[in-house]
C-alpha cells in the first residue's frame, strides 16, 4: 500500500513555477505594448493578453512567412516563443504562474504563404508547451488563422485568455467558482 501511495505522490503535477525550473525554461522579459493598448487586462477571474509576437527582450526572433522560407517547425518555434511571452505577462501581472487555474483559449495568427493550410500544426508549438507546463490545466480551445502580414514581419502572433485564482490578485471571490 505504501508503494501505491508514493507512486501517486510522484505522479501528481508539480506547480507550474516548479515545472519551469524542472524543464530548464527561462521566461523572457514581459513584452511591452507596441501601441496605445495594455498588454494584460483582468476582468473577474479572467486574464486577457493582447497579441504577442515571438520576441525576446524586444528583439524579433521569429520573422518570415511559413510555407515560403520558414518551415512548420520554425513556425512552431516562433509560436512557442509567443507562448513564453504570454506566460511572462501572466507571471508579471499575477506574481506567479501558480495563479493559473486554467488556460482557456489561444488565438493565433500565422503569417502564411498562399496555399499554406497547416496553421494548426504551427500553433502546436505553443499548445504543447502549455500542456507540458500546466498539465491538464494547460489544455485550451484554440483558433488558428492564416494571414499575409503581421506586425514587424513576425511569423506568428498569439493572444490568450487565462482563468486565474481570484484571491491571488486580491480580487473578491463572489460566490463559489464552478470548474
Amino acid at each position: 500500500m505504501a508503494a501505491i501511495r508514493s507512486k501517486a505522490v510522484e505522479t501528481q503535477p508539480s506547480s507550474p513555477e516548479a515545472r519551469l525550473r524542472e524543464l530548464g525554461i527561462h521566461l523572457p522579459p514581459p513584452p511591452e505594448a507596441l501601441g496605445a493598448y495594455t498588454p494584460v487586462h483582468i476582468v473577474g477571474d479572467l486574464l486577457y493578453t493582447s497579441g504577442v509576437l515571438p520576441t525576446w527582450d524586444g528583439e524579433l526572433r521569429g520573422a518570415g512567412v511559413v510555407g515560403r522560407g520558414l518551415t512548420i517547425a520554425e513556425g512552431g518555434a516562433a509560436a512557442r516563443l509567443c507562448a513564453l511571452n504570454i506566460l511572462s505577462l501572466v507571471q508579471s501581472r499575477t506574481g506567479s504562474l501558480d495563479s493559473v487555474r486554467q488556460m482557456v483559449q489561444l488565438v493565433g495568427f500565422v503569417r502564411s504563404a498562399s496555399g499554406f493550410v497547416q496553421q494548426a500544426k504551427v500553433l502546436n508549438g505553443a499548445s504543447e508547451l502549455l500542456v507540458e507546463i500546466f498539465g491538464e490545466r494547460g489544455r485550451h480551445t484554440r483558433t488558428a488563422l492564416g494571414t499575409d502580414e503581421l506586425p514587424m514581419g513576425a511569423a506568428v502572433e498569439l493572444s490568450a485568455v487565462v482563468r486565474i485564482f481570484p484571491d491571488v490578485m486580491g480580487l473578491p471571490v463572489i460566490g463559489r467558482a464552478v470548474d
